[in-house]
């Protein structure tokens, strides 16, 4: 059965850019190894890349989270130095959730990655809801929220919907 590891938003300024926490520091290593584990086995890899515009400010978003990040082309929109991977997947999306996640096909589904409490509950509780018969799975070890409180609260939301949430 096809695995995929869907890398949410580990980038440069949500590390430690505009963005960056020392939670999200802390998980680097893990997402590392488990991207390591997904390439040994010959699994598919997909990376979401938070995605905004030089007028981010001046956008929905933009006006309820006053923070540039993320601009494209920019060093804070790039992966995380050593996550990256030829043969991986990217995609650029504009929001939390990616909505076209319909246009793939999966076997099994584990997420990592930033932030728990936004992009990441945003895009298992999608994929959830368009793919009800396949196991998702997150990995709390390889995610971080805004804050502790808040990334304990996405994981429990996930749990409710019936995702597995496993290194907790």
């Amino acid at each position: 059965m096809k695995k995929t590891l869907i890398v949410v938003d580990m980038q440069n300024d949500f590390i430690d850019g505009s963005l960056g926490t020392k939670e999200a520091q802390a998980i680097v290593d893990n997402v590392k190894r488990k991207i390591e584990e997904y390439q040994a086995r010959g699994d598919e890899i997909i990376f979401t890349r938070d995605t905004h515009q030089e007028d981010y400010l001046d956008t929905p978003e933009g006006k309820k989270l006053p923070v540039k990040h993320c601009i494209y082309g920019t060093k804070g929109w790039e992966i995380a130095e050593g996550l990256a991977v030829e043969g991986g997947i990217y995609i650029d999306k504009p929001t939390f959730g990616w909505v076209h996640w319909d246009e793939r096909s999966f076997g099994e589904i584990e997420l990592v990655g930033l932030c728990t409490d936004i992009c990441v509950v945003s895009n298992a509780l999608i994929l959830k809801a368009m793919f009800p018969e396949v196991e998702i799975t997150v990995d709390a070890s390889c995610c971080a929220g805004v804050t502790p409180e808040t990334h304990r609260a996405a994981l429990e939301t996930m749990k409710m919907c019936q995702i597995r949430v496993v290194g907790a």
